[in-house]
């Protein structure tokens, strides 16, 4: 009998110590509960966002186009123009574009960067589509240099302040290639005054070119959307954690009164 009772005591002493274990826990995992809870609803509240954001965007490439100056007064004003449709029109100055490395649809290339002298004579950087990397030379595709007062409908693209990443290498102004859409660089190489410049770009739509380059119609909109699937990930998480906690203490419970 002494053994037995013994034992109750040795079994009483371990299991005791183990459920108020079980309590102290409690307030760590509310605190996680509460973060992956807030993660998620973070989430789901970047998804809202980023749908009106797409929302916008598609409304904005679709749009009738808009003067040059309007464009320019809301640049002016601090507003946003990326991917605005506008209409402009002018002449070309070929002997002065600018080569920005890029792929288009799987090929290796150029875009290709010219000043499009307003009638002001103002100059604006027109990104007129893409050429494979053998083209690069404008002899090559003689055709498509337009001579004369050209209409240009495309997206108004803002100037980038600085190299978006460490990553990115650096312009090779000797070589006419660019890596970044540097508009300093490219005015200061085309021998454009910053007075002279229109400060951003235009994207020119897939209207065909003589000869067929550059290829117009370039621009990339691409906005990853994972918000949803990242709501998901937190939220079950969450789920997994109060079920394996209510697991923890049902057992904990069931053990202390055995």
């Amino acid at each position: 009998m002494q053994v037995k009772a013994g034992s109750i005591v040795t079994k009483t002493a371990v299991i005791k110590p183990l459920h108020r274990g079980l309590w102290f826990a409690a307030p760590l995992v509310l605190l996680v509960l509460a973060i992956l809870l807030l993660l998620g609803t973070w989430q789901v509240k970047r998804l809202y966002w980023k749908e009106a954001l797409m929302a916008d965007i598609q409304q904005r490439i679709h749009a009738e186009p808009a003067p040059l100056a309007e464009i320019e007064a809301l640049t002016a004003s601090g507003g946003d123009i990326e991917y605005r449709t506008v209409a402009l029109s002018g002449t070309f100055d070929h002997t002065k574009e600018q080569h920005f490395f890029a792929t288009f649809q799987g090929q290796s290339g150029y875009y290709i960067y010219t000043p499009l002298r307003l009638a002001d004579g103002r100059s604006i950087f027109v990104n007129r589509g893409f050429v494979p990397y053998e083209m690069k030379e404008p002899a090559k595709r003689a055709e498509g240099e337009i001579a004369g007062v050209v209409s240009i409908e495309g997206l108004a693209r803002a100037r980038l302040s600085a190299k978006p990443s460490s990553l990115v290498p650096d312009n090779d102004l000797a070589k006419n290639i660019y890596y970044w859409k540097d508009l300093t660089a490219m005015a200061g190489r085309a021998g454009i005054s910053p007075g002279a410049l229109v400060p951003f770009f235009v994207d020119a739509n897939a209207a065909p070119n003589p000869g067929g380059w550059p290829k117009g119609g370039v621009t990339l909109i691409d906005l990853p959307n994972n918000h949803l699937q990242y709501a998901i990930t937190w939220y079950g998480l969450a789920a997994a954690l109060v079920i394996v906690a209510g697991f923890a203490y049902v057992r904990g419970s069931r053990n202390s009164n055995e």
